[in-house]
C-alpha cells in the first residue's frame, strides 16, 4: 500500500506524536509498505527525504489553518496514495481545527476518484481553539474528526469507552510503543554517569521522563520528594517543554519555581533533550521511575512505554479504568493519583526492599513486549487494508 501519515510535528521538533510518528513510519516500511509522512515546513528535511526503505518525508505545510487542507490532499493526489492516516492532537496542529474537518471536506469536496480511506489515531481527544466560550462546540468538531473517518484508532481503553458511545463508526484499540529503544552507549557506566551528577552509588535516584504539563503529577512528585525522609534526589529525564504546546513553558517556569520554595535545588536534576542513547543511560542510573500521573496511568503515555522498554521498576497511579495488564506488585507499584504522602510511603517501602524493586523490574520488562513496533505495525495494516 501506499500510506501517507499527517503529522502536526516531526523530529527534530520536540514531541511525543511526532516521535510515534517516526517510529510508525519506520515499521510500516519494514513491512515492505510505502509510507509518506506529510508534515510541517521545519522540522529539518528540505524538500522530500527518502530512504532505502520506502520512507519520505514531504515538510508541506507552514501553517496548519484551512489553506493546509489543498497542501496535503494535492500531495496525496500526486502521490496516489491508497490510505491517509491523521495523527491527531489538537496542540500539534496549533489548537487550529482545520484538520478535523479533514476527513469531511476530503469526502465532500474532492472530485479525485478513487479518494484514499482515512483514518484518524486519536492521541488524546482533547479539543482544539474555535473561539472564546466555544463550549460544547470544541468537543463536536473531534466527534466529526471521527464520524466523517473510515476509522478511528485510540490507543488506550479510557479513550475507547468516551469516543465509541459518540457514534463514530468503527474505532479500533491499537497501542503505541516506545519511542526510546534500550540503547546503551559502548562506555556506558552506571557510577561513573551518576557521578556526574555528584551521585555516590549509594544514593537513592528517582526518575521521571516526559514533559512537563498538568497532567503528569510532577507537584505531587515534588512534594513528596521533600518530605521524603529518604532524601532522594531526582532526575528530570529529556526535554521539559516539547515544540508544540506552549502551555509546556509557562508550567515549567512554575514547576521551577516550586522547585525553589520546597528548597529542593540541590536535589534535582536535568538531562535535557538529549539523543535517545543519552536517555537510556539515564534509564539505567536511576533507582525507581516515578510517573505519578494526576488522571491515573495510561498506556497511551508513551513516557510509560519507555520506562516499561528499560525494564524500569515503576512507581505510577491508580488508571480511571481497569487495566488488566497491569499487576500492582507485579509489573508497577500503583498509589492514589495526588497524593504524596502516598508516594513518599511507596517510595520508602521500595527502596528497603530490593527483591520487590527487582520483581517490578522485571514484570515491566516482560508487558513492554506487548507493545512492539512490528506487531502495532501490523495491526495498523490490517485496519487499513480492511477499509
Amino acid at each position: 500500500m501506499k500510506i501517507g501519515l499527517i503529522t502536526g510535528e516531526y523530529p527534530p521538533m520536540q514531541g511525543g506524536v511526532g516521535d510515534f510518528t517516526q517510529e510508525l513510519a519506520a515499521a510500516l516500511a519494514d513491512l515492505d509498505h510505502e509510507v509518506h509522512v506529510i508534515t510541517r515546513v521545519g522540522c529539518g528535511a528540505e524538500g522530500q527525504r527518502a530512504d532505502d526503505k520506502g520512507l519520505a518525508v514531504h515538510p508541506v505545510v507552514s501553517h496548519w489553518g484551512w489553506r493546509s487542507y489543498s497542501r496535503v490532499m494535492g500531495l496525496a493526489r500526486r502521490l496516489g496514495l491508497d490510505v491517509l492516516n491523521i495523527q491527531y492532537q489538537a496542540a500539534a496542529y496549533d489548537l487550529h481545527p482545520a484538520i478535523n474537518f479533514l476527513p469531511l471536506l476530503a469526502s465532500r469536496l474532492s472530485l479525485w476518484r478513487p479518494r484514499p480511506a482515512v483514518v484518524v489515531t486519536f492521541h488524546d481527544l482533547k479539543v482544539p481553539y474555535l473561539f472564546p466560550k466555544a463550549g460544547s462546540l470544541r468537543d463536536g468538531v473531534v466527534t466529526l474528526l471521527a464520524r466523517h473517518a473510515g476509522a478511528s484508532i485510540v490507543t488506550n481503553r479510557a479513550d475507547e469507552l468516551k469516543l465509541t458511545p459518540r457514534d463514530v463508526g468503527h474505532v479500533a484499540r491499537i497501542p503505541i510503543g516506545s519511542n526510546i529503544a534500550p540503547l546503551l552507549p559502548d562506555d556506558y557506566e552506571r557510577d561513573a554517569w551518576r557521578a556526574r551528577l555528584g551521585l555516590s552509588p549509594d544514593d537513592l535516584l528517582l526518575g521521571f521522563f516526559g514533559f512537563f504539563n498538568e497532567r503528569k503529577g510532577i507537584k505531587t512528585l515534588l512534594r513528596a520528594l521533600a518530605t521524603s525522609p529518604q532524601a532522594p534526589h531526582l532526575l528530570f529525564i529529556g526535554g521539559t517543554v516539547g515544540s508544540s504546546d506552549a502551555t509546556n513553558r509557562a508550567y515549567a517556569d512554575h514547576i521551577t519555581a516550586l522547585i525553589v520554595s520546597l528548597g529542593l535545588k540541590d536535589r534535582v536534576h536535568y538531562t535535557g533533550y538529549v539523543p535517545a542513547a543519552e536517555v537510556s543511560s539515564a534509564f539505567y542510573s536511576i533507582d525507581l521511575c516515578v510517573l505519578p500521573y494526576a488522571d491515573g496511568i495510561s498506556f497511551h503515555h508513551g513516557t510509560l512505554m519507555a520506562a516499561l522498554a528499560h525494564g524500569q521498576p515503576i512507581i505510577s497511579t491508580w488508571p480511571p479504568q481497569d487495566l488488566p495488564e497491569l499487576v500492582h506488585g507485579e509489573n508497577v507499584w500503583l498509589i492514589p493519583p495526588q497524593d504524596p504522602d502516598a508516594l513518599t510511603v511507596a517510595i520508602a517501602a521500595l527502596t528497603d526492599d530490593s527483591e520487590r524493586r527487582h520483581r517490578l523490574a522485571d514484570g515491566s520488562a516482560k508487558l513492554s513486549a506487548h507493545f512492539s513496533w512490528p506487531h502495532i505495525a501490523a495491526r495498523t495494516v490490517e485496519l487499513f487494508q480492511s477499509l
